[in-house]
């Protein structure tokens, strides 16, 4: 397929307030097309001839897939659900209650349920910012080098043959020429095919290829405190360098959104902590949402003003997390300010890295003339900017604007704590937590680790309580975190770990030398995964299901 010719144009605007749609240039905009002599490339600018609003643009090819195709769409930010498709296959959206009412308000906030569709009809899928088609060992992959005029996405249609790119311009009004596409196809092998994207995508190699440690969350959630951060300190300390980072989560703070440190449960503050952790020689971690702030946080209470407003002015829910968060506007100067003094405490306090959670919710509405992608490309500036040379984490975010601003990212939802999904993981967002969907993501998202950032695959379990696994399916997700992954964490207690588990854990610590040769859905529950080891290739069937799996020799 030829991306520079052979497409046809759809378009809607307004000019003064008025609706227009159209199929080629016309009296109010003309196309600039930059890529010519450049077949595998579509670089398309809009000039207007009056001032506009776009509303919606996109392209459309013809394309030939094959009856043993799949796809790979690219889901909206970390958490959503990302894997290769075929054609009888369905791409969900919101599913079960969440559909509709009050569950709806808050199902819909993590993914793009706000303004791209899903049908109901198998072999059609979207994906973010880039996609594939494979056929066998041949992939097409379609990249996106322009993400900061708007999200660009890729839309399937394996049942007639159809590629739609997509443009989401909702908020923005122009009056000079305006770049729309720089898309990129290339055709290859897996790994060559994703090397050439990010080498003209331009970028940097993540400075930290490994990290192993500990992070708290998924074992206490809010529940922690000093005395349960210090006694896990010193578990993690019997590793001592098999472990790299202390990470502490969510609830050291009074609130979301004021992050001041909540006294009670750290009465010695959080400075005399990660002297502790540096005594160990583990690099500190500590988890904030920035852009977050809690219904119940001051800081919403005394700058309502600070707060994202959706198209009729109302506050913006953006989660459900703590019985509900709204989004801060980094665009107004004071919020901003606020915001980077948050961060130059948490430093001053000495902690070498950010967990950076929520990111999505600051680019859920369009404003100021600027498209979500565009909104998420300079927050991710912002946030690199109050950070420095500073370690960031970035979790919930759409990925494309994270390439080479972060240092790691997570790739997949949270882990559940049991293998098993929970009863609405079926009847809500594509976002939900699911160590099931975790594990689909982790290798279906294996291409971004060490090509955009290294991925966090989210934690593994080996304790014996708060954790409803098998031992084989302890192993086997301990096994996928470190063969698709480079960041890996644990949150249990590893003081109290027997001699099995702590074997588990070492072997799971260490960089994987292993590379994937392929990974792919062998039916509905089991996935097929090739690599290769010290000379030798494996094959290894995992259920997605039950956590059963078996390795081969080949």
């Amino acid at each position: 397929m030829i991306l520079n010719r052979d497409f046809q144009i759809s378009i809607k605007y307004k000019i003064d307030k008025r609706l227009f749609v159209a199929e080629s240039e016309n009296q109010h905009f003309s196309l600039k097309l930059l890529s010519e002599g450049e077949e595998n490339r579509l670089r398309l600018n809009i000039v207007p001839k009056q001032k506009m609003e776009l509303v919606a643009f996109d392209v459309r090819y013809k394309y030939t897939y094959e009856e043993a195709s799949v796809v790979f769409a690219n889901g909206y930010q970390s958490w959503t659900m990302s894997r290769e498709y075929g054609k009888h296959d369905r791409q969900h959206g919101l599913r079960g209650l969440s559909k509709g009412g009050p569950a709806r308000i808050f199902a819909q906030t993590s993914g793009d349920y706000f303004f791209k569709s899903y049908p109901k009809t198998a072999g059609v899928f979207h994906g973010y910012s880039y996609s594939y088609v494979r056929t066998g060992d041949y992939v097409n992959l379609f990249g996106s080098l322009l993400e900061r005029t708007g999200w660009t996405i890729f839309n399937f249609d394996l049942n007639y043959g159809r590629l739609k790119i997509e443009k989401d311009t909702e908020g923005l009004t122009i009056d000079g020429e305006y770049a729309l596409f720089d898309v990129i196809s290339y055709s290859g092998a897996y790994d060559e095919v994703f090397d050439a994207y990010f080498a003209d995508a331009n970028v940097n190699k993540p400075r930290v290829p490994h990290l192993a440690g500990y992070t708290s969350w998924y074992n206490y959630k809010q529940k922690i405190n000093e005395d349960i951060i210090l006694r896990d300190l010193k578990g993690l300390a019997t590793v001592g360098g098999a472990a790299d980072i202390f990470q502490i989560d969510d609830g050291w703070e009074t609130m979301v959104g004021d992050w001041a440190i909540d006294a009670e449960k750290f009465p010695q503050g959080l400075k005399s902590v990660v002297d502790k952790i540096h005594d160990e020689k583990y690099l500190a971690g500590l988890w904030l949402a920035p852009f977050s702030a809690q219904f119940k946080a001051d800081v919403a209470a005394k700058h309502p003003e600070w707060i994202v407003r959706d198209a009729k002015g109302r506050k913006l829910v953006a989660g459900f997390a703590w019985m509900g968060f709204y989004a801060l506007d980094f665009y107004i100067p004071e919020c901003a300010e606020h915001i980077k003094q948050r961060f130059k405490e948490v430093f001053s306090w000495g902690f070498d890295m950010v967990k950076l959670d929520f990111l999505y919710s600051v680019c859920m509405q369009p404003r100021y003339g600027k498209t979500r992608g565009q909104i998420m490309c300079e927050a991710m500036d912002f946030l690199r900017e109050c950070c420095g040379d500073k370690l960031i984490l970035g979790c919930g975010v759409p990925l494309a604007p994270a390439f080479g601003k972060v240092d790691f990212c997570r790739v997949s939802c949270d882990a559940e704590l049991s293998f098993k999904d929970k009863f609405y993981v079926k009847t809500t967002n594509q976002e939900v937590i699911s160590t099931r969907n975790a594990i689909n993501n982790n290798i279906f998202r294996r291409h971004l680790d060490g090509r955009a950032f290294t991925n966090d695959p989210d934690v593994f379990f080996l304790r014996n309580e708060n954790a409803k696994y098998t031992r084989e399916q302890k192993e086997l997700l301990a096994k996928i975190n470190s063969l698709f992954g480079n960041l890996l964490f644990v949150s249990d207690d590893i003081g109290t770990y027997d001699e099995y588990q702590r074997k588990i854990l070492l072997k799971t610590y260490k960089k994987s030398e292993a590379k994937v040769l392929l990974a792919e859905y062998v039916d509905a529950n089991l996935i097929k995964t090739v690599y290769s080891k010290n000379g030798k290739n494996y094959r290894l069937i995992l259920n997605v299901e039950t956590g059963e799996c078996s390795q081969k020799e080949l």
